[in-house]
């Protein structure tokens, strides 16, 4: 605390001097003076430190991490079995994002919530997700609310309520992020997404991946995927990389809008697919700096990015995308901030990939303050939950 000095002035008032005293007399003492001391001035206050945001606070953080430890933030892969002890190793060596597939899930849900505090208990950083739409596509089979199926044709009031009790089960089982809300508009009801989708219109669509935002917020972190529209680009990108001649203008009237919704609604993560706009971009999504700009730029959206499963690129027959350690610096490079590696995959495939990236971010200044960036944003996320 800076010292501080207090000076008190003093006033001498009616000081009388004696007068001379008689012969033989004792002379008498002089009257002291009456003094009277002036107000002390008033002491500067100390200032109040203005509060860190989360977003500084987690920069800060990031900031006193070595690269290996700011890669190991941004790379989520799966190790196969329901293993505890070695679904913890595999957090506390490698990555710090576990994705369950279904052969991670126990046969109970107490099993599965004793195996995510094991994981959680590895890392301080552990992010632990799972793919819970509903219906077809859930890795917790005791999981039997409400899906698209249902939900596409009743009031959005029941999507909500639908994802708030999906939200509870997640939550009761340790999960922390859900990649579960659909936020594709296909064309038709032969399109392959048309099963999982909220329906052909993109307002009754907006309108449902807002109430399932909204059902889960504060329980879990929600995700809208697949980035910018698997409905624009219809076929299954497991295999391929579908594409749509859809020109910007043309995205932002109709794919878009649920999208935004869901952003608006408060979705902490938005998951980038495998797909290609030509007119857009001639990379597909997850590896397009262009999507990547429009994602924030265009709709606001400051939470994770996360990538499709790289390992599905290498399915496409694409040379340029065969290397699934390659696409995932080539995806952080381009503006995620989380690379999902599953398919095609080992568990040394996660660390091969933060190696990659710290080797980059070592030698490039540029991509250095990227990686920087998005374990940020993946370490604020984690500070929310």
């Amino acid at each position: 605390m800076r010292s501080r000095a207090i000076a008190a002035a003093f006033l001498a008032v009616g000081i009388g001097l004696a007068g001379c005293a008689a012969s033989g007399d004792s002379a008498e003492p002089s009257t002291p003076p009456t003094l009277t001391a002036t107000q002390a001035p008033t002491p500067t206050p100390t200032p109040t430190p203005t509060p860190l945001t989360p977003g500084e606070q987690a920069a800060q953080q990031v900031a006193r991490m070595t690269i290996a430890e700011q890669a190991a933030l941004v790379v989520m892969g799966t190790a196969p079995g329901t293993d505890a002890a070695a679904l913890a190793d595999y957090v506390s060596v490698g990555p710090d994002g576990l994705i369950l597939m279904g052969g991670n899930v126990p046969a109970t849900p107490d099993e599965l919530r004793g195996l995510t505090d094991t994981v959680h208990a590895a890392s301080d950083q552990a992010l632990i997700a799972i793919d819970q739409e509903g219906g077809d596509v859930r890795r917790m089979p005791w999981d039997e609310l409400a899906s698209s199926y249902e939900l596409k044709t009743a009031a959005p009031a029941e999507t909500q309520a639908a994802f708030a009790a999906r939200a509870g089960l997640l939550a009761a089982a340790g999960v922390d992020i859900n990649f579960g809300i659909v936020a594709d508009v296909p064309r038709t009801q032969d399109s392959f997404i048309f099963g999982r989708s909220y329906g052909t219109d993109p307002q009754a669509v907006a309108d449902r991946v807002a109430a399932a935002v909204a059902g889960e917020r504060g329980v879990v972190a929600s995700t809208l995927k697949h980035f910018p529209g698997h409905g624009a680009a219809e076929g299954d990108s497991h295999s391929a990389i579908p594409t749509s001649a859809q020109t910007l203008a043309e995205w932002r009237t109709f794919d878009a809008i649920p999208f935004e919704a869901g952003i608006d609604a408060g979705a902490e993560l938005v998951m980038t697919g495998h797909l290609r706009f030509p007119s857009i971009a001639a990379e597909p999504a997850s590896l397009s700096p262009e999507w990547y700009r429009i994602l924030r730029e265009d709709l606001g959206f400051d939470g994770v990015a996360v990538t499709d499963d790289l390992g599905m690129l290498g399915s496409s027959g694409e040379v340029a995308y065969a290397d699934p350690v390659a696409n995932s610096v080539a995806a952080i490079a381009a503006g995620a901030d989380l690379v999902l590696m599953i398919a095609g995959s080992t568990p040394e495939t996660a660390g091969q990939i933060i190696t990659a990236l710290e080797q980059r971010a070592s030698t490039d200044a540029t991509f250095a303050e990227r990686l920087a960036e998005a374990a940020s944003r993946v370490l604020m996320l984690k500070s929310t939950l």
